[in-house]
């Protein structure tokens, strides 16, 4: 069984918010993820996704959307992204996705997953652009999500995993500049590895890609990896 990665499907097959209007790099980009998808993964694989999944509004506008992932090979772990407005609570969509058949997703949220010896971890995040000395609610918000990531790697702590995988959605580094809230957890608990999506387009050229203080990243969301799941190592783990 292989660990793939992947973020920012944004599908909106109940929705009229299709990526191709967002350029080239777009274009048929929903037959291009199953057409990748089904290249590399297996029934018996895991496929994390990095947020922003669907453009729904509701977890009914986004049915289409769950089940065109569904249908896709190897179970899934969802997490949530800045536009996944149809998130609520992780017993409500387990229910929803029960309801409709859905068999082959579940949630990484204040949790971790243990997947072929290796723990995975994360959170949404949050853009630290967006509030490092603008307003209190955003410094709330970067908080909360900080919190949640700690509760993950807790969880994986304490179940005896030592070396962990975090993904999140929002990039933990711009270029080089970095959020120390971030490498201090990543230090504190063990991680190795940090996957990380959001950024499209040329905003790309400003993700950070590579080693730094032990931890290896790389940027995962869809365009930037052609449409196409990575492929995480195990001896990278």
């Amino acid at each position: 069984m292989a660990l793939f990665v992947i973020g920012d499907l944004h599908l909106s097959l109940s929705s009229d918010k299709p990526m191709d209007a967002f350029g080239s790099d777009w274009a048929n980009y929903v037959e291009r993820i199953s057409k990748g998808w089904n290249a590399v993964v297996d029934p018996e694989d895991t496929v994390i996704v990095a947020g922003d999944i669907s453009w729904g509004m509701s977890l009914a506008d986004s049915l289409e959307d769950f089940r065109f992932l569904d249908a896709l090979p190897g179970k899934k772990l969802l997490l949530k992204g800045n536009h996944d407005y149809f998130w609520t609570t992780v017993s409500a969509m387990r229910r929803f996705f029960a309801e409709n058949s859905l068999t082959t997703m579940d949630f990484i949220h204040n949790s971790f997953a243990f997947v072929e010896g290796r723990a995975v971890c994360g959170t949404k995040g949050w853009s630290f652009e967006e509030w490092r000395g603008l307003s209190p609610q955003d410094e709330k918000i970067f908080k909360r999500e900080m919190a949640r990531l700690e509760a993950s790697l807790v969880a994986a702590e304490k179940a005896g995993h030592k070396k962990k995988i975090v993904v999140l959605h929002y990039p933990p580094f711009y270029t080089n500049a970095g959020l120390p809230e971030c490498e201090e957890l990543f230090a504190k608990y063990g991680v190795t590895q940090c996957y990380y999506g959001h950024l499209h387009g040329k905003s790309r050229q400003n993700a950070f890609i590579g080693e730094k203080n032990g931890v290896k990243y790389r940027l995962i969301s869809a365009d930037h990896v052609q449409f196409i799941p990575v492929l995480i190592p195990k001896d990278d783990a």
